[in-house]
């Protein structure tokens, strides 16, 4: 399955699901990231959400109940697996791909790519991602690889908009909120008051540099005055 979903769409629930079932069937499931920040993360919240016991991390740093119902790796480890240890893979009924768009990645996809191709055929592939513009195209790549039918669900829109702001000066300006117009009399006014500080802070530079120009002239013409 593939769900290719705007971010806060809910595509975690797809993968709470898959380790649900893996629960209520006795088998594994194995949830990989891109980063091991991400892996740290999904660690503590499924932690709260399934109970420490059922949850694993299985990271280049760190090994925490590698035989939990859930274990939480980086892709590269899960390749690493296939590699060095398929018996761990026997019980394993679904591998989630969080973030499967980094089979695009240039130094890294070909990591993706090659653990979706030998993944062995009892297993389940669930993939996520907001950023795959050619969904249908991957889906159906994956489909071929591994003669398997693979639904897709996507979304239109998103859920939560997006925001777009200035800072300047430690003051937060809204210039546009999800489908409505850019702002652009807000915007002018924020780069008019950037111009502005940044203005009055080059002149009081110029200042401070005239006052101390004038304190090292008054001081040379003291110690001139002395030695005459």
């Amino acid at each position: 399955m593939f769900v290719a979903a705007h971010t806060s769409a809910g595509k975690t629930v797809v993968a709470e699901y898959a380790i649900a079932l893996s629960l209520k069937n006795m088998t594994k499931t194995v949830f990989t990231s891109p980063i091991k920040a991400l892996s740290n993360q999904k660690f503590r919240d499924f932690k709260q959400k399934f109970g420490k016991e059922d949850i694993g991390i299985l990271t280049g740093d760190v090994s925490i109940n590698r035989d939990a119902t859930c274990v939480i790796m980086t892709t590269e480890v899960l390749q690493s697996q296939l590699y060095n240890d398929m018996d761990y893979l026997q019980d394993v009924e679904w591998v989630i791909f969080d973030e499967v768009h980094y089979i695009n990645d240039e130094e890294r996809g070909s990591v993706w790519e090659e653990v979706i191709i030998k993944l062995p055929d009892h297993i389940g592939i669930v993939m996520l991602s907001a950023t795959v513009p050619n969904y249908m195209e991957f889906a159906e790549w994956v489909g071929r690889t591994k003669q398997k039918k693979v639904y897709v669900q996507c979304t239109y829109q998103r859920p939560v908009p997006l925001q777009h702001s200035f800072i300047c000066n430690s003051k937060m300006t809204q210039v546009k909120t999800g489908e409505v117009k850019f702002d652009h009399e807000a915007a002018k006014k924020v780069i008019m008051d950037y111009k502005f500080k940044q203005k009055q802070k080059k002149e009081k530079e110029a200042r401070d540099e005239g006052d101390q120009n004038k304190k090292r002239d008054y001081k040379g013409e003291a110690i001139a005055g002395k030695q005459k």
